[in-house]
């Protein structure tokens, strides 16, 4: 990102409080992920430590490290949705967009993104949306009662295409 850019935000929160929170948010929002390059230069300018940076983007699970894909699907793996069958549905959204476990980012994220920057996959803890178990988002839509068989009807309507 360019450093004019990095400049404007930072200097849009001063207050100390929420300050590197707020920053980072902005730059994930503009870049699309918190790249290393934006973290030192973040660090170095508002004088917190790249470790507390570091700390603090690793510890919110909404902060990516490396670029995403346009579409975000998350896999509910709360009790109620693993119990009802989400590690099968994750199984299959692996299979389905050719991604592989063995993909986990860094900093030990489970985020695994489609070559052609279509979709990137990633696991939740919940979104209390119980009732509905097994549950994926899909950006900021959630679909309920998932089942395998759903899963292409409803990647197609982000662009996927069967291989």
């Amino acid at each position: 990102m360019e450093t004019n850019l990095l400049d404007n935000i930072i200097l849009k929160y001063q207050n100390p409080s929420g300050k590197v929170l707020s920053i980072l948010e902005e730059v994930q929002e503009k870049q699309g992920y918190l790249s290393r390059e934006s973290l030192i230069y973040i660090s170095k300018n508002i004088k917190v430590p790249l470790t507390q940076i570091y700390s603090i983007a690793t510890f919110y699970s909404f902060f990516n490290l490396k670029p995403v894909g346009t579409n975000i699907i998350s896999v509910c793996m709360g009790t109620a949705c693993h119990v009802k069958g989400a590690a099968e549905i994750l199984n299959n959204l692996e299979y389905l967009l050719d991604v592989k476990e063995d993909e986990i980012t860094s900093d030990g994220k489970f985020l695994l993104t489609t070559q052609d920057k279509n979709f990137s996959l990633n696991v939740a803890r919940c979104f209390g949306c119980c009732s509905m178990a097994p549950v994926v988002r899909i950006n900021e839509k959630i679909y309920g009662h998932m089942t395998i068989n759903t899963l292409p009807k409803i990647l197609k309507e982000y662009g996927w295409i069967k291989k």
